[in-house]
């Protein structure tokens, strides 16, 4: 019985070998078995099929790749596909468990560096696939894969360059900003501040590290636990705790026993952003809208 069903598992879910193109099947609106002699396609050709692929070649549509082409192709394949997932995984971690707010002062270095070398694999690796998979240019408007591929290199296109706006222009822009105001609020001992003011204590870069915690501001700078400004990826420094603290695992003791530096002034009020962290905002959450986009036309692609 145990054998049966091993072998009913293996007829079910392994896939029957099978090296037909659906796409061709969706423009002619014929069925596999037209072009191919096994019903379920691939293999050899009847001479529908061979009259197919002789009008495919004259137009340009079809070139055959020659056995080490595949293997190179597929090595390319499988290094674009990985730093895809690196990718997509860093632009999940930053923006789903870190928040854009730990990044808005400014994305970690490791991040950054990461993702650029991934940008740039792409780049590199998808142009190579390309140049392999597409015989003309008009196939990348006039059949399904193509249109498909076309939306996907726009996509990238347009997060490739919006990473290049936050990362120079950006970033320096709401970095030196925080170094100036921190420059000036630091020179003239300042010890009680506004949730603005607050923001330019966020423990990177050598500035100090406070936070705020129902009104009073604490310095955590010499903490083991915020290291770099940054609490169990999760809470950052230069924030009012206020309501996250009632969520934590420790009581309010571990802030308590802080150094307290002063008071926060003006406490609940909403201080609006800056204009280049609202344009951080809003590319960062675009980007993550375009990796679920990018994921399903993939998925689109090959299930759809």
């Amino acid at each position: 019985m145990r054998e049966y069903v091993l072998w009913c598992s293996l007829f079910l879910f392994l896939p029957s070998p099978c090296s037909a193109t659906a796409d061709y099947a969706r423009q002619t609106g014929m069925e596999c078995k037209e072009c191919h002699v096994d019903a379920v396609g691939g293999g050899d050709l009847t001479a529908a099929g061979k009259r197919f692929l002789a009008d495919m070649k004259v137009r340009g549509l079809y070139r055959p790749l020659s056995t080490p082409q595949k293997i190179v192709r597929f090595i390319i394949g499988y290094i674009h596909l990985l730093t895809a997932i690196v990718w997509f995984g860093t632009i999940f971690y930053v923006h789903i468990l870190l928040k854009p707010a730990y990044a808005a002062k400014g994305l970690p270095r490791g991040e950054l560096l990461l993702g650029w070398v991934s940008i740039v694999i792409l780049s590199i690796t998808g142009v190579l696939l390309t140049i392999a998979r597409i015989p003309s240019w008009n196939v990348l408007y006039t059949t399904r894969f193509g249109i498909l591929l076309s939306v996907k290199i726009f996509l990238f296109l347009i997060m490739a360059a919006t990473a290049f706006v936050v990362t120079f222009f950006i970033g320096p822009k709401l970095r030196r900003k925080l170094i100036t105001r921190w420059q000036i609020d630091i020179s003239r001992g300042k010890q009680d501040l506004t949730p603005e003011e607050l923001q330019s204590f966020d423990g990177k870069e050598g500035r100090p590290a406070f936070v705020a915690y129902k009104g009073k501001v604490y310095d955590l700078t010499g903490s083991r636990y915020w290291k770099d400004g940054s609490h169990a990826r999760k809470h950052i420094a230069g924030r009012d705790l206020t309501d996250a603290l009632r969520t934590a695992p420790h009581g309010e003791d571990r802030v308590l026993a802080m150094a307290e530096v002063g008071k926060l002034l003006g406490a609940g009020q909403k201080i609006p952003r800056p204009l280049p962290e609202r344009v951080f905002y809003i590319l960062a959450y675009m980007n993550l809208v375009f990796v679920f986009l990018i994921t399903f036309i993939i998925a689109l692609w090959r299930w759809g």
